[in-house]
């Protein structure tokens, strides 16, 4: 992989056009660790800052007009400033934020969940996506009896304790700033897309569960073999662990019922954040009913109220939010919402092949569904002029490492300067993108690789 650094007249570049996005980074950093609110916004030389949004765009605070591909990192199916959410978070709060008790919306909102996820008998409601991972770690693990949270290398579960060993690589790494050694030990890493080593744990009798992206790892960035989802079920059943999976992400984006509906694997529990929230903080956790119970106040004979799992939040299924996750799932309901995003992301990803390919330029996108990813300065086995969902020849953690090398970094400040917001080296489509608006890109990504190699970035 090539780490060629940024060179100092794209640096100057970018710091002159964006000028106002510098100011406010500097400000930022006097009074925010680092200047960002979010590991993932972390940019070199600063970041951009953002004044507005609207559908498929969004402006600068030097009030430069941006092609948007990180879409609140992936959970604006429907684009910003949506009119229909927009207005069921307007009607919702001429009647208040927060009631400190039931409503009407959050039945409604769970109901919705229900009718599209194949594993949704009950719904529990949380404030995030780390929340939702983090509970349905609990309650694996209290339907079970047993200890150990069983994920796959490079899958990324949020941020909480048990969520973030294996994530990056190195993924044999098990030092982890801030967490103790102690919680670490209570979750196991196995390799992906490798049967023999996951029965080889889940042998050992002490998983309570498997927790997976089943879209491969960091929304597709390391692929699934096809069949191993099914092969998780089927060892997950044989074993007696809580399957999990993480859709965060993939959750409305991948199908309307998700990528177990695409698939047709269903988990015991199922993880959602993002998409469900319609755009704004919430998340959830749903389930079978014969393990969601654990999370219920219960009366019955013979029931041991010390093995209720515990879950509070104040913002849980608050009035706002409910009426607008209700109101975008509603819209996802719809498959073509999902079919118009996958062909948008595959004529993108088509489109960028192509380029690398006419340029000679070392390098590959890939991606499933409405997602893509670039990875350039190094080489995959099977690149074609053409769409590509599961590179070969390249390892999990050259996968994982794609976006985040020096040369990524000078594509990203490229694009930028071209109008164009990747979400690093990758990104979201959504339904008010338009043809348009990916022919546009290909042929800023043309010059944008143009650029890089004309700078000596890496060879043509």
């Amino acid at each position: 992989m090539v780490q060629a650094p940024a060179t100092t007249s794209l640096l100057a570049e970018y710091a002159e056009r964006f000028a106002g996005s510098r100011a406010l980074h500097d400000r930022s950093r006097q009074a925010i660790p680092g200047g960002i609110t979010h590991d993932g916004r972390f940019l070199k030389p600063f970041p951009v800052y953002i004044r507005r949004a609207q559908g498929a765009y969004k402006w600068d605070v030097d009030d430069r007009q941006l092609l948007d591909y990180a879409v609140g990192h992936g959970s604006l199916i429907l684009g910003h400033s949506d009119p229909e959410v927009t207005e069921a978070i307007r009607r919702a709060l001429e009647h208040g934020t927060h009631f400190g008790a039931g409503h009407e919306g959050e039945i409604v909102w769970a109901e919705q969940i229900r009718s599209l996820l194949p594993s949704a008998e009950l719904v529990r409601f949380t404030a995030a996506g780390t929340e939702s991972t983090l509970l349905a770690m609990r309650v694996a693990r209290a339907a079970t009896q047993k200890s150990i949270i069983l994920k796959f290398a490079g899958h990324f579960h949020g941020w909480n304790d048990y969520a973030l060993k294996g994530e990056s690589p190195p993924f044999e790494n098990d030092a982890i700033p801030g967490i103790p050694s102690a919680v670490l030990d209570t979750v196991a890493v196995v390799p992906a897309n490798d049967p023999e080593a996951l029965e080889r744990r889940l042998r050992q009798g002490d998983i309570a569960g498997v927790i997976l992206e089943p879209s491969g790892a960091a929304w597709s960035t390391v692929p699934l073999d096809e069949g191993f989802l099914q092969t998780v079920r089927e060892l997950t059943s044989r074993y007696e662990a809580v399957l999990i999976f993480d859709e965060v992400i993939t959750g409305f984006r991948w199908s309307p019922g998700g990528a177990q509906a695409r698939f047709g694997v269903t988990p015991e529990l199922t993880t959602l954040a993002k998409i469900v929230a319609g755009g704004l903080p919430g998340g959830a956790v749903a389930g079978r009913a014969e393990v969601m119970r654990h999370i219920a106040f219960r009366d019955e004979p013979g029931w041991n109220s010390d093995r209720k799992v515990r879950h509070a939040g104040t913002f849980n299924a608050s009035p706002v939010v409910a009426a607008a996750g209700t109101t975008c799932l509603r819209r996802c309901a719809d498959p073509m919402v999902q079919q118009r995003c996958d062909a948008l992301a595959s004529r993108l990803r088509t489109g960028l092949n192509t380029i690398l390919d006419q340029r000679g330029a070392p390098g590959f996108a890939w991606g499933e569904s409405s997602v893509f990813h670039i990875a350039l300065g190094q080489e995959c086995g099977n690149r074609v002029a053409g769409d590509m969902r599961q590179p070969r020849g390249i390892s999990a953690e050259e996968l994982k490492r794609g976006g985040g090398d020096a040369l990524a970094t000078a594509l990203e400040l490229s694009m930028l300067l071209e109008g164009i917001h990747l979400f690093h080296s990758g990104g979201f489509l959504s339904v008010v993108h338009t043809e348009s608006d990916i022919d546009g890109t290909v042929a800023a990504f043309d010059r944008a690789i143009a650029r890089l190699q004309e700078d000596g970035l890496f060879s043509a």
